[in-house]
């Protein structure tokens, strides 16, 4: 699926073929509540890096979270792009997966598939304010799914496999 988005201050554009979609998986880490969330969680689609296009790209600025585990600090290999002017979240990048590129829900322009459930992961992190969704379509998880977000398209017959 085509996507367009932009951030609030409309000084960057984007366009990339997304292979997934639907905004169904809500992340309540703290990383993606305090960069990305409205509702205290974010919401990240798949598409194809080589896809991407951006206009303004000399406004983007990108974030490296400082993730804390077992009581050492580390820098995230995900790179959280955001306008540096409006400071709203476009897409996270990750040399892990170097085809990929998750653009978040919230910059998108284009009107996207309402999905048919909201899977909410890393609840354990989640704000106390935050008061989570429970439904029969609304699976938790304390952190990850093991289910991938390729995977979660897959079973729902929604995954888009254009290029």
């Amino acid at each position: 699926m085509h996507l367009e988005g932009s951030c609030h201050c409309r000084r960057i554009a984007f366009s990339c073929e997304a292979y997934a979609p639907v905004p169904y998986q809500r992340c309540h880490c703290s990383i993606c509540r305090k960069t990305a969330g409205g509702g205290g969680y974010a919401i990240n689609l798949g598409a194809w890096k080589k896809s991407l296009k951006v206009k303004g790209r000399e406004h983007l600025a990108v974030y490296r979270a400082r993730i804390e585990e077992d009581g050492k600090i580390r820098v995230s290999r995900g790179q959280r792009n955001f306008c540096r002017h409006c400071a709203s979240a476009l897409w996270m990048y990750d040399p892990s997966w170097p085809t990929l590129v998750h653009p978040f829900a919230s910059a998108i322009d284009t009107p996207l598939p309402p999905p048919p459930e909201r899977v909410h992961i890393n609840l354990e992190f989640r704000a106390p304010w935050v008061q989570v969704r429970r439904g029969k379509h609304d699976p938790h998880y304390a952190q990850y799914s093991d289910e991938s977000l390729e995977d979660w398209h897959r079973r729902h017959g929604l995954l888009d496999g254009k290029a």
